[in-house]
């Protein structure tokens, strides 16, 4: 088979040749879009799921669709030790950027630039008389317009502005947040505030973001209204018929089929998860000698998928653990692969819980766990506790 015909995709947030099983959610964002286009109150939205499940190609689908419509787009990945002033800036002012050439009254556009540039500009954690960021508007920037250093304050005066431009034009602005469960605590607050004054006003301003599964309490945790605010889409692994049609219609462009039975040796490699199908697919189609391709190529092909996974999709996130951290996990994994309970963890440890809370909440920081709920925690990334039960501990 011809590697360089290999339609397969395994790359992070690398949209596949053919996005399966996600009609749903692109038939709700839209609706989203379509209704905030004729003045109707509409919630932003949320996508959540783990690691590998296709967050941030749906994200950027989206983005996509939004352009498609003529919106002002603008996307940021959120960091756990940076603010989201500077960020937010800077998409907004890509999504403005694609506005005004069709504003018929470039005042406005400037109006709203000066306060872009205010609000980049009063970064409270700056040096005196310093920015963080440079945004290259020509603007003198406006005084009293979000500008007050309070993030809650100045992201919802800015956010109304830019609704405002978005008016006139009679489209829509989208800011896409990759990574969301990541945005600072207060910057959550301050998203949530600025999003809720959006949605009275019925600006059409809309926050797309994406995280892992527990953003949803992230968001809770800051404004009790969260819940009301977003409209939640969680997506898991594909079933048989979209893992199937993953891996069928891009070989089918290329005149390449699959025998029934590898089509079941890799839904059962894979478990449906659309990073994993994408690396079983990309290897099977490399070894096949021919097309169709067999189960035994599957057979033949699936050790290397496994090596390739080990190496850079687990094995590059079990590195960057202490040995404390490794110690916390491999506990985890021996107690199964669904969400544990921290009680149960430190009993396998013999240590009290409260002792382990360092390793859990770093480990929780750095993206490997999340607490699934009150007591419990669980992988990010899955098929992880199976990896670890083959590592030596």
């Amino acid at each position: 088979m011809d590697p360089v015909r290999n339609p397969y995709a395994p790359g992070a947030g690398q949209r596949p040749p053919e996005l399966a099983g996600r009609d749903r959610e692109l038939q709700q964002f839209e609706v989203v879009l379509e209704r905030v286009a004729r003045g109707r109150p509409e919630r932003s939205m949320v996508v959540t799921g783990l690691r590998g499940v296709g967050k941030t190609v749906l994200l950027n689908t989206f983005k996509s669709m939004a352009m498609q419509r003529l919106w002002g787009t603008g996307k940021i990945e959120a960091r756990p030790d940076q603010s989201i002033r500077r960020p937010v800036s800077a998409a907004l002012h890509m999504a403005i950027r694609e506005l005004a050439p069709r504003h018929r009254a470039p005042e406005r556009i400037e109006e709203f630039l000066a306060v872009l540039k205010a609000f980049a500009m009063r970064d409270p954690a700056a040096a005196k008389g310093t920015s963080h960021w440079s945004p290259g508007i020509e603007v003198p920037a406006a005084r009293g317009r979000a500008d007050s250093g309070d993030l809650e304050i100045d992201l919802t005066e800015l956010f109304v502005d830019a609704a405002s431009v978005a008016t006139d034009l009679g489209v829509g602005i989208a800011l896409f947040i990759d990574e969301m469960q990541d945005v600072q605590a207060a910057d959550v607050s301050a998203l949530c505030a600025a999003c809720h004054e959006l949605s009275q006003s019925g600006g059409p301003l809309i926050v797309v973001g994406a995280g892992l599964p527990h953003l949803p309490s992230v968001l809770s945790a800051s404004k009790s209204y969260s819940e009301r605010l977003f409209r939640y889409a969680r997506i898991d692994k594909l079933d048989r018929e979209a893992a199937d049609l993953a891996l069928i219609l891009p070989a089918r462009e290329e005149r390449v089929e699959f025998t029934q039975d590898a089509l079941d040796a890799l839904y059962e490699a894979a478990d449906g998860y659309p990073y994993f199908v994408q690396a079983y697919g990309k290897v099977a189609w490399d070894l096949a000698p021919r097309s169709p391709i067999t189960v035994d190529d599957v057979k033949v092909s699936a050790p290397e998928a496994e090596e390739e996974l080990a190496v850079g999709f687990f094995g590059s996130r079990y590195e960057r653990a202490t040995p404390a951290e490794r110690d916390y996990m491999h506990a985890m994994a021996q107690i199964g692969d669904e969400p544990v309970a921290t009680s149960d963890v430190a009993e396998a440890l013999g240590r009290k819980p409260s002792s382990l809370s360092p390793a859990r909440d770093s480990l929780i920081k750095k993206g490997l766990i999340y607490s699934a709920e009150r007591g419990q925690i669980a992988f990010t990334v899955p098929h992880f506790g199976r990896f670890l039960r083959a590592q030596p501990i």
